[in-house]
């Protein structure tokens, strides 16, 4: 910070300090990532409720073409997923969201036992299972608010399943660093245990032009949903960012093969988080979210590092975007 910023920092008068709301654990992340270098924020606090409205918002507009070509994507196949998952299966989605895509497969599978959506958004998963409960109320949901790469308790239907097909759209998967994807993947096998299955969304290696159009949309939603961010910040850590001292920008790394969301300051200035100060120097950047691109191939191979087999690949006719019907690879502990 500059001598004229610091001045007029000391010149303020004293805020009143907010209550905290965030956990001892989502602290620690938040002052983590900022401590690092480069400097960089948990994407999965993107989804408060207004992230998770604007999220929405995003899957709508013209540049952002993932949503709308893997919903025609399981749409085309939904009934080759449900034939292939046979009757009586449990239904278990990572991060739900608004379970929209859910409900293609949904009206596919055969006497199905239960759906259990997982999702760190309070609010987005009460809406969406209250939604799916007026549409099927026949339908066993047993909604999970954790945070999916952390251990979590998995409810018990009412009927035993024959087995349990996990469903992971939306190439959440790209948000994870490979060894981390690869983990991931590692401990979903694990614990869904060796009658499993998984369908899985991967986005495609592209254009970047198209990426960066897609990440940074013409009419901003992007940008209010990533500046959201600091928003919640302020909110739960008692923070004090200054939201338009700071700007979203879409970046190609072309060497890790990644989108990026970033959140750049535009001026040299300290911010406080929770207890500490965090310095921000002019035009450095604050990494938010990440998508790696994957080749068909390079998907296939890291599924089977992960204990799963790829049995099925489905893509659009322009290659943009993948579905992967994978099945549980035996383990050594399972004999």
């Amino acid at each position: 910070m500059d001598e004229t910023s610091r001045a007029s920092t000391q010149r303020k008068p004293p805020e009143e300090p907010r209550a905290v709301t965030a956990t001892p654990r989502q602290i620690a992340d938040v002052l983590a990532g900022l401590r690092a270098s480069p400097k960089r924020l948990p994407t999965k606090y993107l989804y408060d409720a207004e992230g998770s409205r604007l999220f929405e918002r995003i899957c709508e507009l013209p540049e952002y073409y993932p949503t709308r070509t893997e919903t025609a994507i399981l749409r085309s196949h939904a009934g080759d997923i449900a034939a292939m998952t046979g009757p009586d299966a449990v239904l278990l989605e990572l991060g739900s969201g608004a379970s929209v895509k859910t409900r293609i497969v949904i009206e596919k599978l055969e006497r199905q036992v239960a759906y259990m959506p997982v999702d760190i958004s309070h609010s987005a998963l009460d809406a969406a299972t209250t939604r799916l409960r007026l549409w099927k109320p026949d339908l066993e949901i047993l909604p999970v608010c954790a945070d999916f790469t952390r251990p979590f308790p998995m409810p018990k239907p009412r009927r035993e399943p024959a087995s349990t097909l996990v469903f992971f759209p939306g190439s959440t998967v790209g948000n994870f660093e490979p060894a981390a994807a690869r983990a991931l993947l590692a401990d979903v096998r694990q614990s869904a245990g060796s009658k499993s299955s998984l369908v899985i969304g991967a986005d495609l290696v592209k254009d970047p032009d198209v990426l960066v159009r897609a990440y940074d949309d013409a009419q901003g939603v992007t940008a209010a949903f990533d500046l959201n961010l600091l928003r919640r910040l302020n909110r739960e850590l008692d923070s004090n960012f200054d939201l338009a001292a700071f700007r979203h920008v879409a970046v190609w790394n072309a060497e890790r093969s990644r989108i990026e969301m970033h959140l750049v300051s535009t001026r040299a200035q300290a911010v406080r988080v929770s207890t500490e100060m965090i310095e921000f120097a002019a035009d450095e950047h604050v990494v938010t979210e990440f998508s790696h691109k994957y080749t068909v191939a390079g998907f296939v191979e890291l599924a089977r590092t992960s204990g799963w087999e790829v049995v099925r690949t489905w893509t659009d006719d322009r290659n943009l975007f993948s579905v992967h019907y994978c099945r549980a690879l035996p383990l050594a502990d399972e004999g």
